[in-house]
């Protein structure tokens, strides 16, 4: 199984052993991102410092400022955590060290683009805005994605890409500070957290024969025994039956239909721009609702746009089932190898075995970076026994 790690420039920029140490873990590939959203990450083995602190989504390599002129959306360029051609720099040092690089864009998910233009955001029932999660309804926050895919996925030397985020983004969110888990929203909760009342998605709404104050209206009212702690879940089941089964099939379908034209558009476009050969790969989820980093997809459509999806895994591979049933495009696991974020190195063998029984024909590890060296040595064992 083709394997590949995660990380992220500043893991290796000024750090001579980085890319000698993760080709060494036993991997073929790198996926390094290009462009990421806002964080705070632990550089265990770094010799110039210890936390890194990304203040904002942006690019980590230079804007082609001829595509940007003139755009009131646009991508924000990092700052000294990224400076320069930070992502260039990177992946020269790990294709010298002998590993295939790939780049790793995030698209639908930048707070800093929420903050200054607050109308680009997701709104819910009640008004409440979420400026991590732009609303891919909108046409001119579309275009920008698009154009973003399209640039950040086809960097110099990058043999393919992985696009996350390109869907739907809702309520959750790791967010600093977060103090949203005193309720807890399952699955029908978080669906209906997250449906959007913005003026594109209202007129959306409102083509799939939906009235949206109607429906903002009928939202708030099955969210209500959830605020008093006596809603059950049974996903999509529970929210048939909250809104009623044609209005939630109503909803769905506008949504979906959303979704999956953006994929087309951001796939298309990155082809457009890469050589010949250039693999493109969603982070996706199998439920088409769901929303999130991992987007929610319709497993067959998704692999007849892109070649193939990054499946999460960890805490068990279930998800890769709807995937491989199309028996056709690249089908990766993605398995947490940081004992401290919820991975497990020590059975990673295990768990990719059992991966590759469901259908998985690739892994990914996240992350090379974050992990402790017990966490590497025990990847590095694992990759070997494979």
């Amino acid at each position: 199984m083709k394997t590949s790690a995660f990380v992220y420039p500043w893991d290796i920029n000024g750090d001579p052993d980085a890319a000698r140490r993760i080709a060494g873990l036993g991997v073929e590939q790198v996926t390094l991102a290009a462009a990421y959203h806002s964080t705070r990450a632990l550089t265990p083995r770094h010799p110039r410092h210890r936390i890194v602190t990304a203040e904002h989504a942006a690019v980590l390599y230079p804007l082609d400022e001829q595509r940007w002129q003139g755009r009131e959306l646009r991508p924000y360029a990092a700052g000294g955590w990224a400076p320069g051609d930070a992502y260039g720099e990177a992946a020269a040092a790990l294709s010298e060290a002998g590993l295939s690089v790939h780049t790793w864009v995030v698209l639908a998910h930048n707070s800093r683009l929420g903050a200054e233009h607050p109308n680009t955001s997701v709104r819910n029932a009640y008004g409440d805005r979420y400026p991590w999660a732009p609303c891919i309804a909108q046409p001119a926050t579309r275009a920008y994605l698009v154009d973003l895919a399209a640039e950040a996925a086809t960097r110099p030397g990058a043999q393919g890409t992985e696009l996350e985020s390109l869907g739907w983004y809702g309520l959750a969110h790791l967010h600093a500070h977060d103090k949203t888990a005193g309720v807890g929203l399952g699955e029908a909760g978080q669906y209906l957290m997250s449906l959007c009342f913005c003026a594109d998605c209202c007129e959306g709404y409102a083509r799939h024969g939906l009235d949206a104050d109607e429906l903002a209206r009928s939202v708030r009212d099955a969210l209500e025994p959830l605020w008093r702690g006596e809603a059950s879940d049974d996903g999509w089941a529970t929210v048939e039956k909250q809104l009623g089964a044609e209005t939630a099939t109503a909803t769905r379908a506008y949504r979906d239909t959303t979704a999956r034209t953006l994929q087309e558009a951001a796939v298309a476009a990155v082809r457009e721009a890469a050589p010949t050969g250039f693999q493109v790969l969603l982070h996706a989820d199998p439920v088409s609702y769901h929303c999130g980093a991992n987007a929610g997809v319709d497993p067959a459509h998704i692999l007849s746009v892109a070649d193939g999806v990054v499946v999460p895994c960890t805490g068990g591979a279930g998800l890769l089932r709807p995937f491989a049933e199309q028996g056709k495009g690249v089908v990766a696991a993605n398995l947490t190898v940081v004992r401290g974020m919820g991975g497990s190195p020590a059975t990673l063998a295990e768990d990719a075995r059992a991966a590759r029984d469901l259908g998985a024909d690739q892994l990914r590890l996240y992350h090379a970076g974050l992990a402790p060296d017990a966490d590497l040595s025990a990847v590095t064992e694992a990759l070997a026994a494979l």
